[in-house]
């Protein structure tokens, strides 16, 4: 055959090609394409699952379970007599002493931290209270023993509960509060909002918070360092982030507060003379105190007692009691190991007005010496120096 009629099959266009190419290839830029969107949709499910692992962990760490509540199924039985306050709360009290209506005193006694209405501080043989002429009554705080928690305690609002409790047990237009530790601390509410109650006030090894506006920093900042490094710690915790004060306090990585565990290094040589000589030997009696969860009990004390009050005591320039109807007293130990004397000093020092007792070589215990405690109601119910 000639080749000269031999036709040859033209070659494609540059053009051609490519939009063959193309084409040809786009099966190809599908599959990946669509491979790409289900690996971001899984990456996207992994995320919402991880993040709500993440949220229910961090929810779970930071959320106490619910306080087991007196009277309430799971709860622990109610033993004893309590009021109901007008928020619907029950706080649960003893009293000893005189018979109100005999008594030449009433006195409401307010107990620290880890304790309970039935604290030795207050519990003497009858002859005592008929020698100071005195009715007692001792409640449980919210949270401990028999009383229902507080969610929203604040220093006021346990004044209000120590107010409401002299009405309707019927003390008197006048009584006297007397607080011991975390419950001394408390009695600056008393003074702060409802010192026309009082008849007056005392104050034994009062906890105070370091972050009081008017102590000098210096000073505040040597009083905090001189607690252990834990319980620095767990101070800080409570006051910058009171939301993990739960996860703070039951975590095992670092060691939380060593008061709350009463490790020895947090007493003196004396307190623990006075422990060993007090020792509870009732285990149900040892555990009353925080039968309803420590959250709402010891956990709530750090919150409150460190976290940020509506007033600042160092502010209470001239006696709140009106018409100087009633003294305030303050004891502190010269070696208390877990509240720094050195701020009781300056308390005294920047009021005036408050009667401060420094008991040498006493520690943070001294009040369960019996003769120690009655030595202090005889002072502050008939005002001796």
């Amino acid at each position: 055959m000639d080749d000269t009629h031999h036709h040859s099959r033209p070659k494609p266009t540059e053009a051609a090609l490519k939009k063959f190419d193309i084409f040809s290839s786009h099966p190809v830029l599908c599959f990946r394409q669509a491979e790409t969107e289900r690996e971001m949709v899984m990456m996207r499910r992994v995320a919402m699952v991880l993040s709500m692992v993440i949220f229910g962990w961090v929810y779970q760490i930071t959320h106490p379970p619910p306080p087991k509540i007196c009277g309430r199924p799971g709860g622990p039985p109610v033993t004893g007599p309590r009021i109901k306050l007008r928020d619907g709360r029950h706080l649960a009290y003893t009293e000893y002493g005189l018979p109100k209506d005999v008594a030449k005193f009433k006195l409401i006694f307010i107990h620290g931290f880890t304790s309970c209405r039935y604290d030795r501080v207050v519990t003497f043989p009858p002859e005592v209270y008929q020698e100071l002429g005195v009715h007692i009554v001792s409640f449980d705080r919210p949270g401990y023993g028999e009383s229902d928690p507080d969610p929203n305690r604040t220093p006021e609002s346990l004044a209000m509960d120590v107010e409401e409790l002299a009405d309707q047990l019927g003390l008197g237009s006048k009584f006297y509060v007397l607080g011991f530790s975390m419950g001394g601390q408390a009695v600056w509410g008393c003074i702060k909002y409802i010192p026309h109650r009082l008849a007056g006030a005392g104050m034994i090894a009062p906890v105070v918070n370091y972050w009081w506006p008017g102590f000098p920093s210096n000073l505040s900042t040597e009083a905090y360092y001189f607690q252990l490094p834990q319980d620095q710690w767990t101070l800080r915790v409570a006051h910058y982030a009171p939301w993990l004060t739960y996860w703070w306090n039951t975590q095992n990585w670092f060691p939380a507060s060593a008061v709350a565990a009463g490790r020895a290094e947090v007493f003196s040589s004396q307190d623990l003379e006075i422990i060993a000589n007090e020792e509870i030997s009732d285990e149900q009696l040892r555990a009353y105190p925080m039968q309803q969860g420590n959250f709402e009990s010891l956990h709530r004390d750090m919150m409150v007692g460190f976290g940020r009050w509506e007033f600042d005591p160092m502010d209470m320039e001239i006696n709140p009691i009106p018409d100087g109807g009633g003294s305030v007293h303050l004891w502190h130990g010269e070696e208390d190991q877990m509240v720094p004397v050195t701020l009781q000093r300056y308390i005294a020092k920047k009021l005036p007005w408050v009667k401060y007792h420094e008991l040498p070589g006493k520690g943070h215990m001294f009040p369960l010496i019996p003769e120690i405690s009655q030595s202090m109601i005889k002072a502050l119910l008939y005002d001796e120096n």
